[in-house]
């Protein structure tokens, strides 16, 4: 009896613990030293709300729940109190973290109390378009669970072929439980996701006002957290049709093996319309172009005032960097449709064939930017600091933990192929980061030999070259991360053959590797979404004096 009240206690101690941290460290941004509670102190602190609460929110361990796996190895949830489990954890944690962002506001500290003698509404600080395309998205998970439940539950079959000589498909397959089980289970995650979304909504409104802010800007601050709270809660809304189609979408594995899943694709496209769906902005925090605007003197250009540059060939690859990310997507996506979700190999194909893209993309850019705008007659200027040591550092790490763990990986599956015999993951790795290497070769050489610009600005054509250098190390970063989590996914069962002792069994190095994977691939897409302009300071100075080549 003691042990079953220990197990709670301690499945909660993790979750508490985390709250503490994350209360902890909004409390420290926001009476962050020089801060003073300022209103960018209190800006900071909204963001950092809305980027942990994006990240407590995914859904990727309950994606193919209500599936039943053909290999009973599998980890799979298959018990509705498993696929609760595994739907209400993320659900609690990113509203937890919205409230807790409202909690963690200092309180008054002068002997006056601010206040208002008006009544705060949650309508008073709704962002109707946004909160409308929220409640559209919600009804569309409704849908998608309501067809869910109207699925039967099939069983796992092997795979079988037609007998030599007869013409048929390929049948067999994973199985999945019944619809009205998983049914049950997703819209009780909708309803929780829904009544939490109207709590914290009215803990926003209802919390007091800041001292640091008129009353004007209290209540941007308010539809500031209510945006950034309806973005996240219609990610995980559209998560969870995700997970309702891709249960529905499995066909029986006796009749057929083909499926696809298109909500996925549209739970892609909501990812990106919320990630860009920017909150409004305080009137004391002035906005990044005007910073950069004050920070620059007139005249000199560098990689951080591009956007403010008037030339074409500025806006040509300013522009570029925003089709980078479809060049990225798009055929991103299209891949791993056609891979399938059981490809072990999925995230090492998929991402050097994403990475591929934008390179042959950034050459495009440059040789569109030579042809339009080089002169065979203005003078080459090559930056002083061509890439970004922020950016540098990134790619140097990624090259060695690939490289690490790679050799990792190949001694591990050698220990498993003298036993069973095992396919060589490591080798798909490795012509992957080849084939990305040898894109990167002429992007750079692109950059390097493109003519000179003419124009007014001496420091501009330095400028786009280092913006494209650190595009292109950027995007290898990023690739390297990605592969090397990718590698410790598929490969964990060879890490833990090789790293497994009486001590630490090699069940727990698996797990521990699989969960670094995740790691690495989300560091990986976050690094891909930063600015180039983000990484490391850049002087004025240095564009405007750097070495000039002749023109040729």
């Amino acid at each position: 009896m003691q042990l079953q009240f220990e197990l709670p206690a301690m499945a909660l101690l993790g979750p508490l613990l985390a709250a503490v941290g994350i209360y902890g460290l909004l409390r420290w941004v926001v009476w962050a030293p020089g801060g003073g509670n300022s209103p960018k102190s209190v800006s900071d602190h909204a963001l950092w709300v809305g980027v942990i609460g994006w990240l407590a929110s995914t859904l990727q361990g309950a994606a193919n729940a209500g599936i039943i796996p053909l290999n009973p190895q599998t980890p799979s949830l298959q018990q509705p109190g498993d696929i609760l489990g595994a739907l209400a954890w993320p659900i609690a944690g990113c509203l937890g973290v919205h409230a807790l962002g409202q909690l963690s506001y200092p309180g008054p500290r002068s002997s006056r109390r601010l206040a208002t003698l008006a009544v705060r509404r949650v309508r008073d600080f709704l962002p109707r378009k946004l909160a409308w395309t929220t409640l559209g998205i919600f009804a569309t998970s409704a849908a998608a669970i309501a067809w869910a439940a109207m699925q039967p539950a099939y069983r796992a079959l092997p795979y079988t072929s037609p007998p030599y000589g007869e013409a048929g498909p390929l049948v067999g397959g994973d199985g999945r439980i019944a619809g009205t089980e998983l049914a049950v289970c997703l819209a009780a995650a909708l309803l929780l996701l829904a009544a939490g979304t109207l709590l914290v909504l009215w803990l926003i409104s209802r919390r007091r006002q800041l001292e640091a802010l008129d009353a004007g800007d209290n209540v941007l601050l308010r539809t500031m957290a209510m945006n950034r709270l309806l973005r996240t809660v219609s990610t995980v809304a559209a998560g969870l049709a995700s997970i309702a189609a891709n249960y529905a979408a499995r066909p029986d594995p006796a009749v057929a093996t083909e499926w696809i899943n298109p909500v996925g694709l549209v739970a892609i496209v909501v990812l990106f319309v919320m990630w860009l769906w920017q909150p409004p902005r305080l009137a004391g925090v002035p906005n990044r172009k005007t910073r950069v605007r004050r920070a620059s003197p007139s005249g000199q250009k560098n990689v951080r005032n591009l956007r403010g540059e008037k030339h074409p060939g500025a806006a040509l690859s300013v522009s570029l960097g925003a089709l980078l990310a479809l060049a990225a997507v798009a055929p991103g996506v299209a891949v791993l449709f056609f891979l399938g979700t059981t490809n072990p190999a999925r995230a090492t194909v998929v991402s050097a064939v994403m990475a591929v893209c934008v390179l042959l993309a950034i050459l495009a850019g440059e040789l569109l930017l030579a042809r339009n705008y080089g002169d065979t007659s203005a003078v080459r200027r090559w930056p002083v600091q061509p890439v970004a040591p922020g950016l540098l550092t990134a790619a140097i790490i990624g090259t060695l933990v690939l490289a690490v763990v790679m050799v990792m990986t190949a001694v591990g599956e050698a220990a498993l192929r003298s036993g069973t015999p095992v396919a060589p993951g490591w080798i798909t790795t490795a012509v992957a980061a080849a084939a990305v290497a040898i894109t990167a070769v002429p992007a750079t050489l692109a950059v390097r030999r493109r003519r000179g610009i003419v124009t007014s600005d001496d420091g501009l054509d330095a400028a786009l070259r280092a913006v494209t250098l650190n595009r292109i190390v950027r995007t290898l970063a990023a690739f390297l991360l990605a592969q090397a989590g990718g590698l410790l996914i598929s490969g964990s069962r060879a890490l833990g053959a090789l790293l497994g002792m009486q001590t630490v069994p090699a069940e727990a190095w698996e797990g521990a590797a699989a969960a670094t994977g995740y790691v690495l691939l989300a560091a990986a897409a976050v690094l891909s979404l930063i600015r180039v302009t983000a990484f490391g300071p850049r002087s004025a100075q240095a564009a405007r004096h750097a070495p000039v080549e002749p023109a040729r």
